[in-house]
């Protein structure tokens, strides 16, 4: 007889149809091996109770603060530990109770639901200015296109061209600036016809770039204020793009300025909540959210959205993570720009473990290869 000790990050389906499982018990039985760990932020503390001794009942658990079985406090927050099995059991059983569990009930039923996605795609990152924070993006004119060439043999799905710096203390500059820097990639791209090799983004927020832009074949609009212009979400209907909402506190000139929030987990979520109702009653619909790493956010933030990444699956939509070279890798390993591509490998390898679609660098090739490893070790 041998044991061995498994990862918990095994495809457990795949393990089980190796094994010769009843076709029936590979769903029943991949449903016990995976676990959930849900934090409950303000439950009433008598919710909390009966879901302590429903979860108990059922073999989960459900952390709580002491005191809670005296209801010192009337609300309290609590970790909910539970199999997808538990889950789906809890997610009925709490259906008919009070005290905001039906609300809860749903959630959790909701949750129990959402699956990662399966491939991920590759956006490589154009600046068609001078002042980008990382210098190996700038490109212009012909060397643009090169450049974009070589990305697509590597392994790119879209190519996001910006010609604005948004990097912390950045300044703007003027719609016609921002126009003539792009206008010419743009054309370029056109005339080489490559819409047929790969997808293109347009990283902006001006409605008359994003315009020319989509007018000339692209399919995606990158915005960086989320969608905060009327006049973008029109865009975006009338040419059926793409949205990338991002989430930023603040302005590029501002939100480095001591960052705070309630709770950074919650708070983007209520945006992106709020932006996706927006979107769509402007009539678009294929919408991508982007947590938006360093835009208003300290180390901890970062680390905390990438972490918990798979908190944003519940909103059904495509999550883009885009950490490449940026500083949050300095402040871990102290680092020029041009040395932080094993710390961009690092963040985007938990991003895509915990959910992510889309990854946006500046090292295509390196990322091609790594995603493919890190396939490899997942079909094992």
């Amino acid at each position: 007889m041998q044991i061995n000790k498994l990862s918990n990050s095994i495809d457990a389906k795949e393990y089980l149809k190796r094994l010769g499982v009843d076709g029936g018990g590979v769903d029943i039985l991949a449903s016990k091996m995976a676990y959930h760990v849900i934090y409950i932020k303000d439950l009433h503390v008598g919710g909390a109770n009966i879901l302590k001794q429903d979860a108990l009942s059922i073999g989960a658990d459900l952390a709580v603060p002491r005191g809670t079985v005296l209801a010192i406090t009337p609300l309290v927050d609590c970790i909910l530990i539970a199999t997808s099995k538990q889950l789906k059991i809890l997610s009925k059983k709490e259906l008919s109770q009070p005290f905001g569990l039906k609300e809860l009930a749903k959630k959790l039923s909701f949750i129990n639901k959402v699956k990662k996605p399966k491939c991920v795609e590759i956006m490589g990152v154009i600046n068609a200015n001078n002042d980008s924070f990382f210098s190996g993006s700038r490109f212009v004119d012909a060397k643009a296109i090169d450049a974009i060439i070589k990305m697509i043999q590597d392994g790119a799905n879209i190519i996001d061209i910006g010609a604005v710096s948004s990097s912390p203390n950045s300044l703007s500059v003027s719609v016609e600036e921002e126009l003539n820097r792009v206008k010419p990639i743009i054309d370029a791209i056109k005339k080489e016809n490559l819409y047929e090799k790969a997808k293109f983004s347009i990283d902006s927020y001006e409605p008359k770039v994003i315009e020319y832009a989509l007018d000339n074949g692209f399919k995606i609009l990158n915005d960086i204020t989320g969608l905060a212009n009327d006049e973008l979400c029109k865009l975006c209907a009338s040419y059926d793009a793409t949205a990338i909402i991002m989430h930023m506190q603040g302005t590029p000139l501002t939100m480095q300025k001591e960052p705070k929030y309630e709770s950074v987990l919650s708070d983007i979520y209520k945006f992106f909540e709020q932006r996706i109702q927006k979107a769509q009653s402007f009539g678009v619909n294929d919408i991508v959210l982007d947590i938006g790493i360093g835009f208003g956010k300290t180390l901890e933030h970062n680390l905390m959205l990438i972490k918990h990444l798979e908190n944003f699956l519940t909103l059904d939509k495509p999550l883009l993570v885009g950490a490449s070279r940026k500083s949050m890798i300095d402040k871990i390993s102290s680092s020029l720009v041009q040395d932080r591509l094993a710390g961009t490998l690092t963040l985007h390898l938990e991003a895509i473990k915990n959910g992510a679609s889309m990854i946006r660098v500046h090292d295509v090739y390196e990322h091609t290869q790594a995603i493919k490893v890190q396939e490899a070790l997942n079909k094992t």
